[in-house]
């Protein structure tokens, strides 16, 4: 079921507070469900300073006249956090982590000139080994064909019945080459909030971080994920998954490595084998 479509994107802000004070009172339980509609914001613009301002943050060339293949999760996620703070849907939104999302750019997205319609749904609850993960579509269509699209994972952790398998091992594959090192500051996730808007707690400094079991800020998973795909590049048209496997603190330093369409952010030092962030591009 469709909600009357939106007149402008929610605010995050006045969502975040809302989804913050009902979590204390939704106990997620193996089998929930939810069926919460699917909003629509027609006429949707670009926002030309915003979205240079988050080129520049996660590393992609700006000046183009085209969305980098992540931006319209940013544009969707007032939506998702507008479905996933109501009192129907069932996970707390505290303490939600974003396990993984699938995107496909099926062709050049230009920045100017063109009016977008952003639609966003919760397609479905699925167990997963250690609670339950909602499976959030967003979607882009111009002049009604859909032009983007994503698939993200958001886990809820709770007791479980023990039924979900654990993760087969992985292929084997050859561990990736170290192309770059990168030090990250501690205002990474500050100054991503601001472009995002997705300004949790966890990601703004060492003192809120602590409240939620961190000893330090950690970076977006998106923010990860876009400076991952910056460094790598990607296809005009293309698939990309991409798994957050560990969080990433700040300050700090990670490793980028890749070959062909494989890409990783790892730990250095003591923490080398540690792969943060796992992607594919195709």
């Amino acid at each position: 079921m469709t909600a009357p479509p939106l007149s402008a994107s929610p605010a995050l802000g006045p969502l975040l507070a809302r989804g913050a004070l009902l979590s204390p009172f939704k106990r997620p339980r193996p089998g929930a469900t939810f069926s919460g509609g699917r909003l629509v914001l027609p006429g949707l613009r670009v926002d030309l300073a915003r979205l240079a301002a988050y080129e520049r943050v996660c590393g992609f060339p700006t000046g183009d006249d085209a969305l980098p293949i992540t931006y319209p999760h940013v544009l969707g996620f007032p939506l998702a956090m507008r479905i996933m703070s109501g009192r129907a849907f069932p996970l707390p939104l505290l303490g939600l982590v974003h396990t993984s999302i699938s995107l496909t750019r099926h062709r050049p997205l230009p920045a100017t000139g063109t009016t977008y319609e952003l639609a966003v749904h919760v397609d479905r609850l699925v167990p997963h080994r250690r609670g339950t993960e909602a499976v959030v579509v967003t979607e882009l269509r111009e002049a009604g064909e859909v032009v983007w699209e994503s698939e993200s994972r958001y886990l809820a952790r709770h007791r479980t019945d023990g039924e979900v398998p654990e993760p087969a091992p992985g292929s084997g594959e050859p561990p990736l080459p170290v192309v770059d090192e990168w030090r990250l500051g501690a205002d990474i996730g500050r100054r991503y909030g601001a472009v995002s808007g997705d300004r949790n707690p966890i990601h703004l400094s060492p003192l809120t971080a602590r409240l939620f079991g961190f000893p330090r800020a950690i970076a977006h998973g998106m923010w990860t994920a876009a400076r991952g795909l910056a460094a790598h590049g990607t296809p005009a048209a293309a698939h990309v998954a991409v798994d957050f496997r560990a969080p990433v603190l700040l300050p700090g330093t990670v490793a980028f490595a890749a070959q062909g369409g494989r890409f990783e952010l790892r730990g250095t030092g003591g923490d080398g084998e540690r792969v943060h962030v796992r992607g594919r591009v195709g």
